[in-house]
């Protein structure tokens, strides 16, 4: 699972909210799918953008995902390399564009249920969970943190 990180759970919330919004979906558009509009909120680039720059690579976000590159300057490698450094592996993007991280979809409201990955209001509740589910996961590591660090003069 993705890395917990403060930028991370925000964007996943405000894409949630811009699909709520009614920001353009289309899980078939590269710049409209889910990675696509997680793509809109941590860049400057709009859907026709991500939509092309895409194109310059073959398959869906998780095939690109996992050709990914680090070192390559090539358009959809830079945009790929914006969502790894949100904490996201391309095995995180599969699962963002599958809704399918079952961590993730036992945090439903309602509890676990499998979603459809072009159903928008799907989406937007995956976004959610995984915003939670990160946020929880941050929360803990800082709390433990913080007793580490007071329970450690303690112990010496």
């Amino acid at each position: 699972m993705a890395k917990p990180t403060i930028t991370l759970i925000a964007a996943l919330r405000d894409a949630a909210g811009n699909l709520r919004n009614g920001a353009s979906y289309a899980w078939g558009h590269h710049g409209q799918c889910n990675c696509g509009n997680l793509i809109q909120v941590v860049t400057d680039l709009d859907e026709r953008e991500i939509f092309a720059y895409a194109q310059e690579g073959a398959g869906e976000w998780t095939e690109l995902a996992t050709a990914w590159c680090p070192a390559s300057q090539a358009p959809v490698d830079l945009v790929l390399h914006k969502l790894m450094e949100l904490g996201l592996t391309p095995t995180d993007v599969h699962h963002l564009e599958y809704l399918s991280d079952k961590k993730v979809l036992a945090q439903l409201p309602g509890g676990f249920r499998w979603l459809r990955r072009n159903r928008r209001e799907d989406v937007i509740a995956y976004f959610e969970a995984y915003a939670d589910v990160l946020e929880n996961r941050l929360l803990d590591a800082t709390v433990r943190e913080a007793l580490a660090e007071t329970l450690a003069p303690a112990m010496a």
